[in-house]
């Protein structure tokens, strides 16, 4: 019988050995167990998330490139050309962090790539022909939330156009001049 007993106290005492070493060392929390970054996001060890390009928000569930898609109106006075009042069509582009702009700087349906990040837009060195001419274009924007809605109601792009005589119309990109506003 003090065998027995013996053997069931040091048995309990293991147990409970080995259950206060467990509880001991699993005192942090894993927080990437409740967190689900979308998209293919990575989870933190703070439990935020890391999100791909093209993506952001707290668990990366919002596609970036949505704020800037749409039917802007665009107001604009660029440093050769009078001032104009004209709508640009923002789309999907080719891949997740680009955008297609139709109609930029009025320049009928001749589409502009652009590459977006956050609440920023680049949009790089590109030429395209406009009848008898050559356009190249560059600049970069950003979109301003709109007060009331805390929507990206505003977007303010500067940028510059090089005809092919070597002629430049800027808005903005120089930074003496006016940006281009758009406005949903």
């Amino acid at each position: 019988m003090r065998n027995q007993m013996k053997t069931f106290l040091l048995t309990a005492m293991g147990v409970f050995a080995l259950f206060s070493t467990l509880t001991i060392t699993s005192c942090s929390e894993d927080k990437c167990k409740t967190t689900v970054c979308a998209y293919g996001g990575v989870c933190n060890d703070d439990g935020s998330c890391t999100c791909p390009t093209g993506y952001e928000g707290e668990r990366c569930e919002t596609v970036t490139r949505s704020k800037f898609k749409g039917t802007w109106s665009v107001t604009e006075d660029g440093t050769a050309s009078s001032p104009a009042q004209y709508a640009v069509s923002v789309e999907d582009g080719g891949s997740i962090d680009e955008v297609k702009i139709r109609n930029f700087n009025n320049l009928f349906n001749k589409e502009v790539i652009a590459k977006v990040k956050g609440d920023t837009i680049h949009i790089p060195l590109t030429t395209i022909e406009v009848g008898e001419d050559t356009k190249t274009i560059e600049g970069k924007g950003y979109v301003v939330p709109e007060a009331f809605y805390g929507l990206h109601g505003k977007l303010v792009v500067n940028y510059r156009v090089v005809s092919g005589d070597g002629s430049v119309n800027d808005y903005g990109f120089g930074g003496g001049t006016n940006s281009s506003i758009w406005v949903k």
